[in-house]
């Protein structure tokens, strides 16, 4: 339930906030005090798309909040589930949504103080609030909102749901068979490509690093001469060359003698006897190196026959890169596609016999399912007639009929559906199933039936769509519905019928209406006035509930106008003290 709406700097409202409660809340005042607007602020908070031009003069942001009441929130409007995918805590009491417009464009949503994106709120939204908007009978025009409304009434949207995924399926398959059938040549020429360039790949047993290990053997073997002449040069150096000159003093014999003199001293001077360790430890450090390099000497020997192989790989490997990336890496990767893509057109989901008798299972299914849905349409759409007609007339419509027209259009590539137990005919199909549902209606006795969008007016369009909401309200899970202007076209005589219509759904809904209608605001259970004042040379908007004196007052000007008589304050009482008895009736039999 929403409990509270407050709105900062949005159009014509610098600051507001409201309070809402359980059951039927009203909203009246006078033309252009900010009543659609408060609309349009609900929908801001709700995730519709809205402009910078809602930002009002001179303000920087706009911003919305609407807080609402968890624990009136029951598991069947499946809130808890999503708050616990986005990781939002669904044990709060508490579930608040806002969102702030900046006037550079700028928007910011959160969810319980966390910031949110627009679509978890508009996500999240959906399932709080419905709102009816004053153009949105028109929607009802429209055959698709026609086949929704009519299959939320029959209980098929799970099924539909699954009809659905399966029409997707079948129509993903259809381009694969498509794709596979229409370019065979090509198909062929491409499986062809893809096998050499895999097994040029895979023949050359790439591994990462390869390359660079291989550049630093090529760049000592094309200087092995150098290396081992200069490797023997450093070790004769540190080490000396008995055969050579065996009285030259090497580094290491240099060493060693000091390392020895230091040592002696150091047993006399204990100060030096770091000293002599250092250099000890450095006499050992140039045996290691010395004997090292004369390893390294040893080893390095010219290969002109591994240098040709070295050679040989390189170039390979500079060939592979050139058609197939700029890295060995990037070439092993391209393999790994190039197979993905041959499995693709070489292996199971390449097999069209396969894919056609896929499609064929699939076309099955889809006909069996659209059937049932047809079927379970039209058994819905004859009570629903019924309904529909027992609730027009009791918003005074006269004996207008109504009824569903279900009808199916045959195609010789359609899908093959068994209707009534009947064989097997191919119809056009949707992913909403084979049928094509029309809303009829003839609004006077003896008149022909005929298309809503046809023959309905704009009040006989909106008492239908209230109708519906009616009856459709019982199965609907969403816990509050608000109502902009549900009484257009609307006359006086019928008013007292639409508010027991919405006091109605507000027994097992929190309905917000806004109103022009008296008749409409007397059955109010909350009744806000909305009215606008100019301050600092500025229009604003406030609102306040209203009780009492201050509510027959709203009525009676609802009723008659400005300034408030006598006569119109009777009324107003007389209204008022109708609707009192009319909902206790009505409250001791629900």
């Amino acid at each position: 339930m929403l409990t509270e709406l407050a709105i900062r700097d949005f159009a014509i409202i610098d600051e507001l906030r409201i309070e809402f409660g359980p059951g039927l809340n009203v909203l009246t005042g006078e033309t252009g005090a900010g009543k659609s607007i408060l609309i349009d602020a609900v929908g801001a908070v709700l995730g519709d798309r809205i402009g910078v031009d809602v930002v009002r003069t001179g303000a920087s942001s706009a911003w919305v909040e609407a807080s609402f009441d968890m624990a009136s929130i029951g598991p069947e409007v499946g809130l808890d589930a999503m708050l616990d995918e986005f990781g939002i805590d669904a044990g709060e009491t508490l579930l608040v949504l806002s969102r702030e417009v900046h006037a550079n464009g700028r928007t910011v949503a959160r969810v319980n103080g966390r910031t949110a994106t627009v679509g978890l709120l508009s996500r999240i939204g959906s399932l709080l609030v419905d709102v009816h908007g004053q153009s949105d009978h028109l929607s009802l025009l429209r055959p698709r909102a026609q086949l929704d409304l009519l299959d939320r009434y029959a209980d098929v949207l799970l099924e539909r749901q699954e009809l659905t995924r399966l029409v997707d399926e079948l129509r993903s398959l259809e381009a694969r068979i498509d794709d596979i059938a229409g370019g065979e040549r090509e198909r062929a020429r491409q499986v062809d490509l893809l096998r050499f360039q895999m097994e040029e790949i895979a023949s050359a047993t790439l591994q990462p690093g390869e390359e660079d290990l291989l550049l630093a053997e090529r760049g000592v073997l094309v200087n092995a001469e150098r290396l081992a002449t200069e490797a023997a040069t450093v070790h004769s150096l540190l080490a000396g060359d008995d055969d050579l000159d065996p009285d030259a003093i090497s580094a290491l014999k240099g060493l060693r003698q000091a390392g020895a003199m230091l040592t002696d001293v150091a047993s006399i001077d204990n100060a030096m006897q770091g000293l002599a360790t250092q250099l000890n430890d450095i006499v050992f450090l140039v045996e290691d190196i010395s004997a090292e390099t004369r390893a390294y000497r040893d080893r390095i020997e010219a290969d002109p026959g591994r240098l040709a192989n070295v050679e040989e790989r390189l170039d390979n490997l500079r060939g592979l890169k050139r058609k197939y990336g700029a890295t060995i890496s990037e070439v092993i990767e391209f393999g790994e596609t190039a197979a993905a893509e041959l499995e693709a057109l070489t292996g199971e989901g390449a097999d069209l016999e396969g894919l056609v008798q896929r499609a064929r299972h699939y076309r099955e299914a889809i006909g069996d399912l659209a059937a049932g849905l047809s079927r379970a349409r039209r058994t819905a759409s004859e009570t629903l007639a019924i309904e529909v007609e027992t609730a027009m007339a009791e918003l005074n419509m006269g004996r207008a009929i109504f009824r569903v027209e279900i009808v199916q259009q045959e195609a010789p590539d359609g899908i093959p559906s068994a209707l009534n137990g009947a064989s097997a005919n191919t119809y056009e199909y949707d992913a909403t199933g084979i049928d094509r549902v029309g809303f009829m209606i003839a609004p006077n006795a003896g008149e022909a039936l005929k298309p809503l969008s046809r023959i309905a007016s704009g009040g006989e369009t909106a008492r239908l769509m209230l109708a519906l909401k009616s009856i459709l309200s019982r199965a609907d899970a969403t816990p509050t519905l608000i109502f902009d202007e549900v009484d257009v076209g609307v006359g006086g005589r019928s008013g007292q019928v639409v508010g027991e219509k919405l006091w109605h759904l507000a027994v097992d809904h929190q309905v917000v209406v806004i109103t022009h209608l008296p008749q409409i605001a007397a059955f109010a259970d909350r009744h806000f006035r909305i009215t606008k004042a100019e301050q600092a040379g500025r229009v604003v908007s406030r609102i306040a509930p209203i009780v009492d004196d201050a509510r027959v007052d709203e009525l009676a000007a609802m009723l008659d106008g400005l300034p408030v008589t006598a006569a119109a304050q009777q009324s107003a009482r007389e209204m008022l003290e109708r609707a009192a008895t009319w909902t206790s009736r009505e409250a001791a039999v629900t």
